[in-house]
């Protein structure tokens, strides 16, 4: 612990205790020596102007009780700690968001840096050793990102063409965006769609072009909002209509009983040692995806049209060899 974590973590010592604190219980609590503890008091004292007073009866320090006003450290104050989890989180944004905030994030970037080499823990070591591999990521256009991201916090309309995958057609639609979603390596909005009078969900490199627009969005309830997003499988949104019940070997088993699929999923273990997990879906595409990734290492028990279909598509690939 350095000066500067040391003076913080005084600081919040002393403010948190409600009677002096004896100086033996400081030297534990800043992992240091008397002189060392004796000398933080002092330069807060002289330097940060912070009122700390010893108390004879109770043969402890605090913070004047005849003060105005509590007292806190001038400008804002993070340990070293606090300094690099803010730097991983800025490399996380950076990594997952094509050059979300980069413009406005990186005054404070350089800030943290330059804090961080003054208590001489150094900036680039966390954040040099922080790796996100993605795997299919598709990256939307920075500047519809930008426009998308802008529309959905300000709380106003936007004019989107919208490239759909399903039928290879180019629309024209006014949105109000709802939420920004980060699922599986890329980038959604979900947004009441005032074309068709319902919610969807846009993948943002299918975005065209996006024009914000003077209109304040719709909003929707987050009851509405919470029924939507959580109702059913994946990205594919909507009411469940149905549940699918799998059954994974006892080897697979480890894994999978620790992965959550679905926000109302049910798993068990089976006598024999396999794992049945239960998830309610609408949209079975993706579902197939995901069950497919595990091969022979899973069957689907039920429904029989959800079995069917994984059947077919592992005798359509078993066909091309």
């Amino acid at each position: 612990m350095d000066r500067f974590d040391r003076i913080f973590a005084l600081h919040k010592f002393l403010a948190g205790h409600r009677r002096p604190v004896p100086l033996e219980n400081i030297m534990a609590r800043l992992e240091c020596s008397r002189a060392t503890a004796k000398r933080i008091i002092h330069d807060m004292r002289h330097y940060l102007d912070a009122p700390i007073v010893y108390d004879r009866q109770y043969r402890g320090y605090c913070y004047d009780r005849n003060a105005e006003r509590p007292y806190e450290l001038p400008g804002l104050w993070f340990s070293a700690a606090e300094l690099h989890a803010l730097l991983a989180v800025e490399h996380l944004l950076e990594e997952v968001g094509p050059g979300l905030l980069k413009r406005e994030i990186a005054p404070l970037k350089a800030r943290i840096r330059g804090l961080l080499e003054k208590q001489h823990t150094g900036g680039r070591g966390l954040t040099d050793r922080i790796k996100i591999l993605t795997m299919g990521r598709r990256a939307p256009d920075q500047t519809i990102f930008s426009t998308v991201a802008t529309a959905t916090a300000r709380r106003q309309r936007l004019a989107i063409q919208y490239h759909a995958r399903s039928n290879n057609e180019i629309s024209r639609r006014t949105i109000s965006p709802q939420h920004l979603a980060y699922y599986r390596d890329n980038w959604y909005v979900d947004a009441w769609c005032h074309l068709r009078q319902e919610m969807r969900t846009f993948s943002l490199e299918r975005v065209i072009s996006a024009q914000l627009l003077e209109t304040k969005a719709r909003d929707i309830s987050n009851k509405k909002l919470g029924a939507y997003f959580t109702s059913a499988y994946g990205i594919f949104s909507g009411a469940p209509r149905q549940t699918a019940i799998l059954r994974f070997t006892p080897q697979r088993a480890r894994w999978v009983a620790e992965e959550n699929w679905h926000p109302l999923q049910h798993g068990r273990f089976l006598d024999e040692g396999s794992y049945e997990l239960r998830v309610p879906y609408n949209d079975a595409r993706e579902l197939i995806m995901e069950i497919l990734k595990h091969g022979a290492e899973v069957v689907v028990i039920g429904p029989e049209q959800l079995r069917n279909a994984v059947a077919a598509q592992l005798k359509a690939a078993s066909s091309q060899y």
